[in-house]
């Protein structure tokens, strides 16, 4: 009965998707160019090197030197592998979902157990910091002081989660791995040339191969920030997001957020640029409660983030509940954090910057993260057009090798 519940819930949805798609053409066409701009400007260009040099780190065995330098700390914190040291820091420089799809990589490698994997992954998935200071702090707020809030609050909450998923597993018999005590460089020098030497790809086919996966991946996600862009668009349009947003008041008011916030609530559980513009728009709205709120989006990632981790992580053994029960922890410990924090990182300064600044001063430059978007989003275009006549390029390539030897 509950197998046949799902199968007519979903075929439910995608007819009324494909007849909302008929009845709203325009709006619908709209909301597929602003995500499909979305993917060609930012994301693909500031994801794809990241995945490349992903790709080659793990095949050149540069992963697995870190993950014997960093096993004392990561398995007493996370208990998780020292590899995940890379993971962790390669999530937070390039933002979601790098950290689900080096995890993923890292457990298709067998460098990790499938828990670790789950463990490892929960808090690995974090947003750039180019977004959060650049885009959100500064291009929707015109507030640079506001990017530190955010990004401490989103980053310190990512690490708290961090150290409560370390329990996840353990109950249920598994027994947890005590690091290593030797610090030994020659050891994790010797790992190194061991995994390299076991990969007998040459160079090029390494290169090639790093470049097809991250373009494969990147296609991936820019088919889900489209699509999760136009069903957003098209739940305003036909009257589910209005009839949430009447509910979702009565939760909004137990914590003290205004009615005004539901609606930019709603959309960025979907997506979280738009919503985080919405909330910004607000008026009539305390920066402070506008903070929280963009904080728990940042935290939950956004379904349509989360789509983009299922898809990845559905090539593995790796479960996604995990990973969505630590999206909603991330989500209150960020919030919170962004409430005890705002008046020593936020207020504090800009009271500091009023009494330091004068009246006839000259205007502050534009900050270095708005300045770095700027030119991501300038460059953006050419970078992916380029990129994917790269990839175009190997694959034609590879088909006429294969059939040379046919």
């Amino acid at each position: 009965m509950k197998a046949f519940f799902k199968s007519a819930l979903l075929a439910l949805s995608a007819f009324i998707l494909a007849i909302s798609l008929i009845k709203y053409p325009d709006q619908s066409l709209e909301a597929s160019i602003r995500g499909l701009n979305l993917w060609l400007e930012i994301v693909f260009p500031s994801l794809l090197p990241f995945f490349i040099t992903a790709e080659l780190l793990i095949a050149f065995g540069v992963v697995k030197f870190l993950g014997i330098l960093c096993e004392p700390f990561m398995r007493p914190l996370f208990n998780v592998p020292g590899a995940g040291s890379f993971v962790w820091a390669m999530g937070m420089a390039s933002g979601y979902p790098s950290g689900a799809k080096l995890t993923a990589r890292l457990r298709q490698e067998n460098h990790l157990t499938r828990v670790e994997a789950e463990r490892l992954v929960s808090f690995t998935n974090a947003s750039n910091p180019l977004f959060i200071i650049g885009a959100i702090s500064v291009g929707f707020f015109h507030d640079p002081g506001l990017g530190a809030l955010l990004a401490v609050s989103h980053y310190l909450g990512n690490f708290l989660v961090g150290i409560c998923m370390r329990f996840y597993g353990v109950r249920r018999g598994e027994e947890t791995e005590k690091p290593g005590t030797n610090f030994s460089i020659t050891k994790a020098f010797q790992a190194l040339h061991q995994t390299r030497i076991n990969d007998r790809r040459p160079i090029g086919k390494i290169l090639g191969d790093a470049v097809l996966s991250s373009l494969q991946t990147l296609f991936m996600i820019g088919g889900f920030i489209i699509i999760f862009s136009v069903i957003n668009k098209l739940m305003f349009l036909i009257g589910i997001t209005p009839i949430i947003s009447k509910g979702l008041n009565v939760l909004l008011s137990l914590v003290h957020l205004p009615e005004s916030l539901s609606i930019p609530f709603i959309a960025g559980l979907f997506e979280i640029t738009l919503g985080s513009q919405m909330t910004a728009q607000s008026e009539n709205v305390e920066l402070l409660k506008q903070a929280v709120l963009i904080s728990f989006i940042l935290a939950f990632n956004g379904f349509s983030v989360q789509a983009q981790v299922a898809s990845i992580l559905a090539d593995t053994d790796i479960r996604f509940i995990p990973y969505f029960f630590a999206r909603i922890i991330h989500g209150f410990f960020a919030s919170f954090l962004c409430m005890i924090l705002y008046e020593p990182l936020y207020l504090n300064k800009v009271k500091t910057n009023l009494h330091e600044v004068p009246v006839d001063a000259t205007p502050v430059p534009e900050s270095f993260w708005y300045t770095g978007l700027s030119y991501v989003q300038d460059i953006g275009p050419v970078v992916s057009i380029m990129a994917i006549f790269t990839g175009v390029i190997i694959l034609l390539k590879r088909r006429v090798s294969q059939h040379k030897f046919l």
